[in-house]
């Protein structure tokens, strides 16, 4: 690992690590500091954040505490000169229909337009940046590889709710196609690379687990950082991905990614083992990519997708029920579209960015 970090750490252009407080940034950004300590020179990081999350944050699930208090570990326990990109709701919406054209395509809501805006403030001081992501998908750290109800769930284990999704559609695009059908087939050719070969039924299924994240959510999430930071130049390079690490970890049995119970915990213990982060970090619970949790965010993408229904060539409204999508506006739904990362907010934001992807890009339906 520490090798793949300092390899990734060559560049004639300023270089700077992305930091949010958890294990995998921390751990880069610990890295490469001590590199950059060793050439006399001092790492700059970044943290993206939202304005007034401090007031409205409450811990959950899949985010228990708020990142401020381990960025500010971290910074102390490196050195670093740490940067704080605060985004607020109104530019956090318009970024919406900038970030579905730099991916080509609707993508992932605010996940996508809060990246958008987080890369032109980093580009403004560098040119290359390093990013945690793939470690979770590849040491085993989301929710769905330690919850035994849900990695046994059939299907893909962060999207549960194809059937409501499709609820939303007009009854035409229904008739000759089944999304249910669509997505159990991709789940079940994405099962079938794993080969038995004498595994228990808990290691192939585990194996199965790991196929399915990276061919399809590390697959999302790289797509999304690679268009989000070039649309300004930015290159952002991703440690965790180096081949040696990914074929490795593939034959690592469960047992040892699940060290102590914990999630990622071989990656925690070496980390402790090496001194390379302070304790409270190597112990801190995963945390997802930061959201705003500021009511007025769900409040303006709600005007605003009501306001774009209300016009006369809504595009969108081809593909959708109206009175299904008032319903979702309104009232929501309890099951997340993508895990712990879309949820209503996300799903009206989502709905806008379709809007626009058709008709920036004069998509016709026939």
């Amino acid at each position: 690992m520490t090798d793949a970090i300092t390899r990734q750490t060559v560049s004639d252009v300023p270089l700077c690590t992305f930091l949010s407080g958890g294990l995998d940034s921390s751990l880069i950004s610990s890295v490469t500091a001590r590199r950059f300590a060793e050439e006399g020179r001092k790492l700059h990081t970044f943290s993206v954040e939202y304005r007034d999350n401090k007031k409205y944050f409450k811990a959950g699930k899949f985010q228990p505490n708020a990142d401020d208090e381990y960025i500010e570990m971290m910074v102390k326990f490196l050195g670093t000169e740490h940067h704080r990109v605060v985004i607020d709701t109104p530019e956090l919406v318009e970024a919406l229909y900038t970030a579905a054209e730099a991916r080509d395509l609707p993508g992932m809501a605010d996940v996508d337009s809060s990246l958008l805006l987080f890369c032109k403030a980093v580009r403004e001081f560098s040119t290359v940046a390093l990013s945690g992501e793939c470690a979770d998908e590849i040491f085993g750290g989301y929710p769905w590889y330690r919850d035994p109800d849900i990695r046994q769930i059939y299907g893909f284990p962060w999207s549960q709710s194809t059937a409501y999704r499709a609820s939303l559609l007009r009854p035409e695009y229904l008739a000759d196609f089944s999304p249910e059908r669509y997505v159990t087939n991709k789940y079940l050719a994405t099962c079938s690379k794993v080969t038995e070969g004498g595994l228990s039924p808990l290691e192939k299924r585990m194996r199965e687990m790991m196929r399915l994240n990276t061919d399809w959510f590390m697959q999302t999430l790289l797509d999304r950082k690679d268009r989000m930071s070039m649309h300004w130049g930015l290159e952002v390079r991703v440690p965790f991905c180096d081949c040696r690490i990914v074929e490795y970890m593939y034959r690592v049995p469960w047992e040892y990614k699940d060290y102590m119970g914990r999630e990622k915990g071989l990656l925690r213990e070496a980390a402790a083992v090496r001194g390379l982060l302070p304790e409270a970090v190597v112990r801190r619970k995963k945390s997802p990519y930061p959201k705003t949790h500021n009511p007025s965010y769900e409040a303006a993408v709600r005007e605003r997708l009501a306001e774009e229904l209300s016009q006369a060539d809504c595009p969108v409204l081809q593909i959708l029920e109206r009175r299904e999508t008032a319903r979702l506006m309104y009232h929501g739904q309890q099951t997340a579209w993508y895990g712990q990362l879309m949820n209503d907010p996300q799903i009206m934001a989502y709905i806008i960015q379709i809007n626009h992807w058709l008709r920036h890009y004069k998509v016709e339906l026939v």
